[in-house]
């Protein structure tokens, strides 16, 4: 989103936290869809004309039925094995990611497409989601969950780490501190951001350039509780962020 708004200063933008059902990375597809299908449902009763389906693990569950069911344009995402198979000069590359992500289809397929002749390690990374949804995106406990995940993959002598999920960039600074000088460091939000504008193009849909966009939040949890979160890692102070209202924030 923060890409998004750089880019795209004229739009407006709704984020929907789907708090109360996270981390989707331990769900079914069948119980993403479903969520995915409620959340959709609420952003079209907003009148949105596009939506970014801002995960990872959403994208490799719901992408394909959500198009399938709505007819708006959807954007997904994808860990970003084009790009690190462009920057690796060492053939080795690591992903962190959730371990429904590494397992599904789509990213066998980015691996395939992409990853011919490269070694790619991937690193399933249980918790780190709650950890960012928490706002706790430094400090000695969430170091040492990535130090622990981090390790397999310069004990095989990778030279660029991607984020593979969109909580990670958050994570940034402090994989930037753990690895070796030389490991690059990539994640997909410019990359999901120029798409965004190329599909609004495409259909006609971009705002006038004489208006300035502006941001509503909400969320399926506790207000009270996301929003100092979405406050610190949207980095704006006096940020409102709303519950979805019945029936889009229940199973």
């Amino acid at each position: 989103m923060k890409e998004i708004r750089r880019l795209l200063p004229h739009e407006d933008l709704i984020y929907v936290a789907d708090s109360k059902y996270c981390p989707y990375g331990e769900k079914t597809p069948q119980a993403i869809q479903e969520r995915a299908r409620k959340v959709t449902e609420f952003l079209l009763a907003k009148g949105v004309k596009l939506i970014v389906v801002a995960c990872n693990t959403a994208s490799v569950a719901a992408l394909k039925y959500l198009r399938a069911a709505f007819t708006l344009p959807f954007v997904g995402v994808e860990p970003a094995v084009k790009q690190a198979a462009l920057f690796t000069k060492n053939k080795k590359i690591g992903v962190l990611a959730t371990g429904l992500t590494l397992s599904g289809e789509k990213f066998t397929s980015l691996v395939e497409k992409f990853g011919g002749g490269i070694t790619v390690v991937n690193q399933a990374c249980p918790g780190l989601v709650e950890q960012v949804e928490a706002g706790r995106v430094s400090g000695p406990e969430t170091e040492t969950m990535l130090r622990m995940y981090l390790k397999p993959l310069q004990d095989t002598g990778v030279d660029v780490v991607v984020l593979g999920c969109t909580h990670y960039p958050f994570l940034r600074p402090l994989v930037e501190k753990i690895v070796e000088p030389g490991i690059q460091v990539i994640d997909t939000g410019m990359p999901v951001a120029r798409q965004t504008k190329r599909v609004l193009t495409q259909a006609g849909l971009l705002a006038p350039e004489t208006r300035i966009g502006q941001d509503w939040f909400y969320t399926s949890g506790n207000p009270s509780l996301v929003g100092p979160v979405v406050e610190r890692l949207w980095g704006a102070n006096e940020v409102v962020v709303e519950r979805i209202p019945p029936p889009f924030a229940t199973d």
